[in-house]
């Protein structure tokens, strides 16, 4: 099944994006490898991901935004992946499904 480009009167917006979705990502593997003991699945990687998404401020940007500043701190994502790790290894979708 194909996805339909999200648009509005033909104005596309597909290229607003969330800049904590790159920075979520980036630092992810980090806060991963301080729970030695636990190996995330395909699916937990994924509920971290929206997990942490979730519990932070939105930051959306279009083609040609300039970033003054962010208010997000690298420390407060890590901050909220390790919770959201926590939360997610408590509760695996694996286990949770069927």
């Amino acid at each position: 099944m194909s996805q339909k480009a999200l648009e509005v009167n033909g104005v596309p917006l597909g290229g607003i994006r969330n800049r904590n979705e790159e920075r979520v990502a980036r630092l992810m593997p980090m806060a991963l490898a301080e729970f030695l003991d636990y190996k995330p699945s395909y699916l937990d990687i994924q509920d971290i991901y929206a997990l942490t998404l979730n519990n932070l401020p939105p930051r959306y940007k279009q083609s040609g935004s300039i970033v003054i500043r962010e208010p997000v701190s690298d420390e407060e994502i890590l901050r909220e992946l390790r919770q959201a790790i926590g939360k997610v290894e408590l509760s695996p979708t694996e286990k949770n499904a069927g």
